[in-house]
């Protein structure tokens, strides 16, 4: 007989949960059942015979994809539901018709590009630190910025005791007041590129996400959602080809 089993995690996000890492939390928090008993990491499911719930709630595999991208506000936490009743950036897709969730992550100060699907392989596939996909920031900081905090900047940053890969930084504006600068990088660590300016003294004012993997922002208004076209979501398959499933 053919087993049709599949992983949890990959089950999950194929459901438009989760993103299969996130999934992988919700198991480890005891979230998950199939059958009734919790689950744990490893545990394999027949999408068509094994009964999955997450938190009490039944889940009902998605065949209709969807995606995304929208233009997120500042004051906006990039999560579905917030515990501090915060404002989310689900409030700006509820009328999408399906249930999404973010590709990767602004924090609430920051704004610009999200994309948001119900396609955990895609996401994964985006996220996941070996992809090394392109994101593209335009970053308002106070006062000049010297050549040297530019190349230090350039050529990473000291966090959490793990340098930031190099990464393009360039100056896109000087003002009396401020310097816009360009920021290209292939990561997408916690508040990275704030953290980085701190670390140099630069003070960020602003923070925009313009471009991620080719696909770029452009025009669309801010709060405001439109879906991918053919040629945006070949741009992002592209770098999904390069994530093998493990």
């Amino acid at each position: 007989m053919k087993d049709n089993k599949i992983r949890l995690q990959k089950h999950l996000s194929q459901s438009g949960i989760a993103s299969r890492r996130k999934a992988e939390e919700l198991i480890m928090d005891g979230k998950v059942r199939v059958n009734g008993r919790i689950a744990t990491i490893g545990t394999k499911v027949d999408p068509k015979r094994d009964k999955v719930t997450v938190s009490g709630k039944n889940v009902i595999a998605q065949t209709q994809k969807v995606y995304i991208m929208l233009h997120k506000p500042r004051g906006f936490v990039t999560t579905m539901k917030d515990e501090l009743d915060r404002k989310c950036v689900n409030d700006l897709v509820k009328d999408v018709g399906v249930k999404l969730f973010p590709v990767g992550r602004l924090d609430k100060d920051s704004e610009g590009l999200l994309i948001m699907t119900n396609d955990g392989e895609f996401a994964n596939n985006l996220t996941h630190p070996s992809a090394h996909v392109n994101k593209t920031y335009r970053v308002t900081v106070k006062g000049e910025v010297s050549d040297e905090k530019l190349i230090k900047l350039q050529d990473g940053i000291l966090l959490d005791g793990r340098k930031t890969l190099p990464c393009e930084v360039f100056v896109a504006e000087r003002k009396p007041d401020r310097t816009v600068l360009i920021f290209i990088i292939q990561e997408g660590r916690n508040r990275q590129i704030r953290r980085m300016c701190d670390e140099v003294g630069l003070q960020v004012i602003r923070l925009k996400r313009t471009e991620i993997a080719g696909v770029k922002l452009g025009m669309l208004p801010q709060g405001s959602w439109r879906n991918l076209n053919e040629k945006e979501m070949r741009h992002l398959t592209n770098v999904n080809k390069k994530e093998k499933d493990i």
